[in-house]
């Protein structure tokens, strides 16, 4: 091997172990060297990152042994509960998710066998159809609490990773801005942590410096750890491409401002696609909202006034009338409406 080669690999082996190094601050704000980051903190104290809610604590007492005894390992879970920032074990919130759907029961279980003694008492309803109704009332709450915890981690995540695809563009911006005043690369993360109008992204780089700063992991370590528990695949494919692009010895600089560019340009594109999409919704409201219910309007009056139409016809066509008055055209109304401000509130952001 010659020794320009060497003399290569060399630098890319200097570059890598610059790139390892996580500096000890001392108490004037010079560095000491490698290691940890000291934290001070009273003597006794123990750091304040998990805490359960009294609610929360007292599922975990009561369920907690169900649970470590009948609890399968569930990845999915977990991950769902990394990306989504919600701070308890999978064995914690699955005892919170069974307490919650088991105190529901008894509530629902009593309020259904008094709603259907009343029925059958008072009322005088039929014993079927007030036993119908009474398994309702106490079946549906539960299930509907079950499977509205049980999918609450996963929708957080999905609420988090549209939360960074809208943000990434102009994140990509501030860390290329960074890089080009050669700042390090821990101190881009460092400081796009103490930025708020970058969301969920400052959050995700909160960790990283809470890794480096305070768990004493070497930067391209808590980059790739990033990258492993992010809800997003495009920031995960950007850590990614930093922890590649400084293992291989290349230049950040250009890769930040490559992808600045590339996320600027997808960025449009899908300002593109929402915008068609809004178009889109506006022909089906014009269609759907408002010319289809005033022509069935026009004709179930004209068939309900009628002559030579019996009284029950008739009767039943009114009713129809006044569903469609009262109940179709308000909530598709709604719907539409909720639907294009949820779009143009994503875009926005």
């Amino acid at each position: 091997m010659s020794p320009e080669v060497s003399d290569i690999f060399s630098r890319i082996e200097a570059s890598k172990k610059a790139y390892l190094k996580t500096k000890e601050t001392g108490d004037d704000g010079s560095s000491k060297g490698n290691g940890p980051r000291l934290v001070k903190m009273r003597q006794g104290a123990i750091p304040d990152y998990v805490r359960l809610t009294k609610y929360q604590e007292f599922c975990w007492r009561t369920m907690g042994k169900v649970v470590k005894k009948r609890y399968k390992a569930n990845s999915k879970l977990e991950v769902q509960l990394l990306q989504a920032h919600i701070r308890l074990r999978p064995e914690e919130y699955t005892a919170y998710i069974w307490m919650t759907a088991l105190l529901t029961f008894a509530i629902t279980l009593t309020v259904g066998l008094l709603f259907g003694g009343v029925l059958i008492a008072l009322m005088g309803i039929d014993t079927s159809m007030a036993l119908i109704f009474t398994i309702m009332i106490i079946a549906l709450p539960p299930l509907l609490v079950y499977g509205i915890l049980s999918s609450t981690p996963g929708s957080r995540a999905k609420s988090r990773k549209r939360d960074i695809d809208k943000r990434i563009g102009a994140t990509m911006s501030f860390i290329s801005a960074m890089a080009s005043a050669d700042v390090n690369i821990d101190t881009i993360f460092k400081e796009l942590a103490r930025q708020p109008i970058y969301g969920e992204i400052k959050n995700e780089a909160e960790w990283i410096t809470r890794d480096t700063e305070l768990l004493g992991v070497d930067i391209l370590t808590a980059i790739s750890k990033g990258a492993q528990r992010t809800p997003s695949s495009k920031f995960q494919e950007f850590l990614q491409g930093v922890v590649t692009t400084a293992t291989s010895g290349g230049q950040l600089k250009p890769y930040f401002l490559q992808k600045a560019e590339q996320f600027e340009k997808e960025s449009k594109l899908d300002m593109r696609a929402q915008l068609e999409t809004l178009g889109l919704m506006a022909e089906t409201f014009v269609t759907v909202v408002v010319a289809f219910p005033l022509f069935l309007v026009v004709i179930m009056a004209i068939m309900a006034i009628v002559p030579g139409s019996s009284s029950g016809t008739s009767d039943t066509t009114l009713l129809l009338l006044w569903l469609v008055v009262l109940l179709m055209i308000p909530l598709s109304q709604f719907g539409f409406i909720f639907f294009i401000w949820n779009t143009t509130k994503e875009s926005t952001m």
